[in-house]
């Protein structure tokens, strides 16, 4: 009795596991039947950007509506921004510039005043900015659909296909799903022939909206897809500059402007140099006025010997006033205006940024200024480049470079690849060895994605005499800066044998004096026909020197091959 009993109960059990094994796979073959709502639902005037919630919400409608602007910057432009004052609202594309302030209907573009239907407004501390300007900058198309009254946003460029469900029967009828499987919850049942958007489309799976604003992945025999519909996309402008230099290379020199002015006669020296670019405007004040050394008979000469002039801004290196100036469009304004002023007056052709010693948390309020910079610089005829450094940690002479954004901004962007080993550098070293030289070159390529025809090759024609010496027990390395002529005559002065370094790109001469070590990584020919090779290999679009005083002749000659194939 008792056997079968056991044996009784081993046949239930059996049965058991069997009965729960065919559930367990019968339930993982049957569809998730149940529903999630969106995270929009309930809200008003939800916004959907290229088929998906946005997290934020319009207001107004119509004529009216207005997007937030923290949408627009991230969804839509990055070049879209507040002033720091909460009132004003910017936008900006590659040559022009749209300012609109609270509660005004008229606005300012490209410095003349733009009349729109609605004004600007505030709602818990963020800005609404009118469609109609997103239109005109930006080339947006607005939909305003469904229950909750959602907002469909297509951006220049779109491309979608527009489809209908498929009703299969009451086991196959069409849904919209969280995920890109039959276990993840149903966002929306269709009915046949409803209305689609599809997005993207993945392992046999559509991501696609409804006109309603429901969206989800549904299985592509599901779906009657139709035709492409791509929105147009914003046409790239190519600048005057950009069309000017296509076919020559760059060969600038910095002409360094202390309190006397330079000779005009110095422009015979720079044989081959097309552009000059001389140090004359710096920030004054934290109101953002701007002090001038410029001289219209060094413009002149240049002018009547072919070359261009690109007169130098700066901040002066100061920090502080950099600051103040950058926190209010105002005093930005006040700035760019009378360099363009100073540059209409003295007929130059361009302008050229460099702006070191900047608080890293100044990062996107300077790529701001520079983008409004530029766009007034372009509708007066001028080129703008900027100077940047080599990338490094150093929080206030590299990090608050957003090197990406600037080359997306201006025309062209010099590297300032010297200063290797700087003036109080610990060590002595060279100002520019040619493997650093080249890594600078190749990160601002590769990580920032500025392309080579903006990037000038940044040159030094000066050289650090490091002088080596022990005092109290301890080595002291000191330097000073001198030009190339100067250099030479050191050297010869010396009798010091000449060592060309292979591994620097350079020759390097030692010697002693009154008990020191000097030391000298020369730059001469070699290796400014080095660095022009460099120039070339990369394609970049020139070279640019500093400085015209710390020339030789015959660095010209070798200078002036950055033209030649």
């Amino acid at each position: 009795m008792r056997g079968r009993k056991k044996r009784r109960m081993g046949s239930i059990l059996l049965l058991g596991v069997v009965i729960a094994g065919a559930a367990w796979g019968a339930w993982k073959l049957l569809p998730n039947f149940f529903y999630e709502d969106p995270e929009w639902v309930g809200k008003h005037k939800p916004i959907f950007v290229q088929g998906q919630w946005s997290g934020y919400t319009a207001v107004g409608s119509g004529d009216s509506l207005k997007l937030p602007l923290p949408l627009v910057k991230e969804q839509i432009n990055d070049y879209a921004y507040g002033d720091p004052d909460g009132e004003t609202a910017i936008l900006t594309t590659a040559n022009q510039i749209l300012v609109m302030t609270i509660g005004s209907e008229t606005a300012v573009l490209n410095g003349a005043d733009h009349v729109l239907e609605s004004a600007v407004e505030e709602e818990n501390e963020i800005l609404y900015v009118p469609v109609e300007a997103l239109k005109h900058m930006y080339g947006i198309q607005i939909e305003e659909v469904g229950a909750e009254e959602g907002v469909m946003v297509f951006k220049a460029g779109d491309t979608f296909r527009t489809a209908s469900a498929v009703d299969g029967g009451i086991f196959s009828s069409p849904k919209l799903r969280s995920g890109m499987t039959t276990k993840a919850p149903i966002t929306a049942k269709l009915e046949d022939g409803t209305e689609l958007r599809v997005w993207k489309e993945e392992d046999g799976w559509l991501y696609a909206q409804t006109n309603e604003g429901y969206s989800g992945y549904i299985r592509k025999d599901e779906v009657k897809l139709s035709e492409e519909r791509s929105l147009p996309a914003v046409k790239e402008v190519r600048t005057a500059a950009s069309q000017e230099w296509a076919d020559k290379k760059i060969n600038l020199a910095w002409e360094a402007v202390y309190e006397q002015r330079p000779n005009p006669d110095v422009i015979e020296e720079m044989q081959g140099v097309n552009v000059v670019s001389p140090t004359w405007f710096a920030l004054k004040d934290s109101e953002g006025n701007v002090v001038s050394k410029a001289d219209s008979a060094y413009v002149g000469r240049a002018h009547n010997r072919g070359k261009q002039v690109w007169g130098l801004f700066s901040n002066d290196f100061d920090a502080n006033l950099t600051r103040e100036m950058l926190s209010d469009y105002e005093t930005r304004a006040r700035a760019i205006r009378q360099v363009l002023d100073y540059a209409k007056e003295y007929k130059l052709d361009g302008i050229n940024l460099d702006f070191e010693n900047v608080y890293t948390e100044d990062k996107e309020p300077f790529v701001e200024f520079v983008r409004e910079f530029t766009v007034g610089a372009r509708a007066a005829g001028l080129t703008v480049s900027i100077d940047v450094t080599p990338k490094s940690n150093s929080e206030m002479w590299s990090v608050f470079l957003d090197r990406r954004a600037l080359g997306e901004t201006v025309d062209f962007m010099i590297v300032m690849a010297y200063d290797e080993h700087w003036a109080s550098s610990p060590n002595a070293g060279s100002v520019a060895s040619l493997p650093w030289v080249e890594k600078s070159v190749t990160r601002i390529l590769e990580e920032d994605d500025v392309p080579a025809s903006k990037l000038v090759l940044g040159i030094p024609l000066y050289t650090r005499v490091w002088t080596e010496a022990e005092e109290e027990g301890k080595m002291k390395v000191s330097s000073a800066a001198v030009g190339m002529e100067s250099s030479q005559r050191l050297a010869a002065e010396s009798g010091a044998e000449k060592e060309f370094l292979e591994d620097i790109g350079q020759n390097y001469i030692q010697y002693e004096e009154e008990g020191a070590l000097k030391r000298i990584w020369l730059e001469d020919s070699d290796s400014l026909e080095r660095r022009i090779e460099l120039a070339k290999r990369y394609d970049l679009a020139g070279v640019g020197s500093w400085a015209r005083s710390f020339a030789s002749a015959k660095a010209w000659e070798v200078l002036r091959t950055i033209g030649e194939k």
